[in-house]
Order: C-alpha cells, then sequence, then structure tokens
C-alpha cells in the first residue's frame, strides 16, 4: 500500500517532463529587425509564426509594385562578349560606355580622319559618334546580306584580348563563320594556290566579307583584300586613314568592349541573315509540297 502513491508521483513527472529552464533555448531574427529574440515557451513559438507570416504578407503586398529588374534583365559588362546587342538594338549610349569615343592624342590624328572627328579633349581626339552609328549599321547591313546569301565572313583580330571576340563572333555564323586570331599569313589570299594546293581545288578559300578589329595590325590582310576585290569592314581610329577599308567604322580601336560591341552587332546581324535564309528555303518547300499536294487532288500529277 505505501508504494502506490509514489508509482503515481512518478508518472506524473514522466507524463509533464518537467526540464530546467535554459535547457532548451532558440532564437530567431525577427523580420526587418538586427535582434535577436529567444523561444522559450509556446507562446513565443507562435509569437515567431505570426512575425514571419505578417511578414511574408507584406513582401507579396509589395513586391507588385516593385522593380522588375534582375541580373538577367540588366546590362552587366561581361554581356557585351556573351550577349550582344542586334543592331536595331544599338544606341549611342552603349558606344559612349563601351569607351568607343575616345580616340589617339591629337597630335597623332590622321588628316583624312578629321570628318569623322567631334573634337579634342585633354589632348586627345573625340570621335563623333553620331557617324559612328550609321556606319556601323551599314556594316551590319552589309554582313546580314552576305550571310543570307549563304557566304562566308572572316573576323580578324591579332590581339591577344580579341581572342574570346572573334571566336564567339564566328561561331555565330555556324559553317559560314571563320576567325583569324594570331597572324594573318602573307599570301593567304593572292598565294593561295601554292599555300594550300590540293585544298584550293576542291573548296572555295575567297572569302566574302573581312571583318578587321585591329586593321593597322593587318595591312597584309588587306592589301590582299584589296587585290581579290574583298569587301573589307574595319574599326579605324583616329590615326588612321579611313580609305584603308571599304566600310569604315570610326571607333576606339585599343577598347577591347568596343570590339565586342561592333564585333558582336556584326555576328548578330550575320546570324539574321543565316535564319532568314533557312527560312526562306523552308517556305519554298512548303510551297512546292503544297503544289504537288493540289496537283495531286485535281489528278494532275502524282504524290
Amino acid at each position: 500500500m505505501s508504494l502506490r502513491p509514489w508509482l503515481t508521483a512518478t508518472r506524473c513527472l514522466q507524463r509533464q517532463l518537467v526540464f530546467p529552464r535554459n535547457a532548451f533555448r532558440t532564437t530567431y531574427t525577427a523580420p526587418n529587425s538586427s535582434l535577436e529574440s529567444t523561444i522559450e515557451s509556446p507562446d513565443d513559438w507562435h509569437l515567431m509564426q505570426e512575425n514571419r507570416a505578417r511578414f511574408k504578407l507584406l513582401f507579396d503586398l509589395f513586391n507588385q509594385h516593385g522593380s522588375t529588374q534582375t541580373r538577367k534583365n540588366t546590362f552587366q559588362p561581361h554581356h557585351t562578349l556573351s550577349r550582344p546587342l542586334a543592331p536595331s538594338q544599338a544606341t549611342l549610349s552603349a558606344l559612349v560606355a563601351a569607351g568607343a569615343h575616345f580616340g589617339h592624342t591629337a597630335s597623332l590624328m590622321n588628316p583624312n580622319f578629321l570628318p569623322y572627328a567631334y573634337g579634342t579633349r585633354a589632348g586627345l581626339t573625340i570621335i563623333d559618334l553620331e557617324q559612328t552609328l550609321p556606319l556601323l549599321r551599314r556594316a551590319a547591313n552589309l554582313a546580314r546580306a552576305v550571310a543570307q546569301r549563304k557566304g562566308t565572313i572572316i573576323f580578324v583580330g591579332t590581339r591577344p584580348d580579341l581572342q574570346d571576340t572573334i571566336q564567339r563572333a564566328s561561331e555565330r555564323l555556324g559553317a559560314q563563320g571563320y576567325h583569324i586570331g594570331e597572324r594573318w599569313l602573307p599570301g593567304t589570299l593572292t598565294n593561295r594556290n601554292q599555300l594550300f594546293q590540293e585544298e584550293s581545288q576542291e573548296y572555295r578559300l575567297t572569302p566574302d566579307l573581312v571583318i578587321l578589329l585591329n586593321p593597322l595590325a593587318n595591312m597584309n590582310a588587306i592589301r590582299e583584300c584589296a587585290i581579290q576585290h574583298v569587301p573589307t569592314v574595319g574599326i579605324i581610329d583616329s590615326n588612321a586613314d579611313p580609305r584603308i577599308v571599304m566600310y569604315p567604322i570610326p571607333a576606339n580601336d585599343d577598347s577591347p568592349r568596343t570590339a565586342q560591341i561592333i564585333a558582336g552587332m556584326l555576328s548578330v546581324a550575320g546570324k539574321e541573315g543565316v535564319m532568314a535564309r533557312e527560312e526562306g528555303q523552308k517556305s519554298h518547300q512548303n510551297q512546292a509540297h503544297r503544289i504537288l499536294i493540289r496537283q495531286a487532288l485535281n489528278g494532275e500529277g502524282n504524290v
């Protein structure tokens, strides 16, 4: 009889699970607060859940009226290389941000470059980008037309900082794009039968368009293109003669970002030409297929 009260008390203690006050403590940071609160009772836990639910409700409410700009839809410095602008999206602000308006010192300016110069500041020639933009769009129209007629385009940039630029630009054109990044071998066009021998008979080695990102370092390529009547597009700085290429683009040829923007726009234009040709071929095939079906239905032909 004396053991029963002791067993009853033991069972009650096991059910209550009474622990010291500081045995279990959970801390959390309340929304919009830098102070940590301690959860010591079920009321504290419910208060934390209410604060979180209230904060989520306010966040969802004001998120509808906030900015929609993210890292994906805003400009990043690497976008000129990985996601270039289309020719229709080219703006003066994009060229200014890339530093395309900076020329060489005024003492080095070529006299024939004077029509493309805006003025001088701090001893540097400032290039008139209001003339650069239409010339860039003209070159983009040329690249689009050449690619649409299944022509080959070569990107030439022999500086180390231009390697990725010309490689990615040529990859956008697929089988119609090529690039030269190390050195233009003299006689590539004028002496191709001796250099390539068998390949010169099996393949067509004369390009339809050559785009030069640093033309002054590739004068051999410009001379050979002129002899073979190959149109050339080049970035012309204030120390160069715009007449050395057929389609000059006045801009800073020492800036990698300027080269990325110009080469990217021209490659995107060429890609648009390739896609337009493929869509035209598909439409012709569909039209021919419809004609055959119509003849079969009228009894004039066989499917």
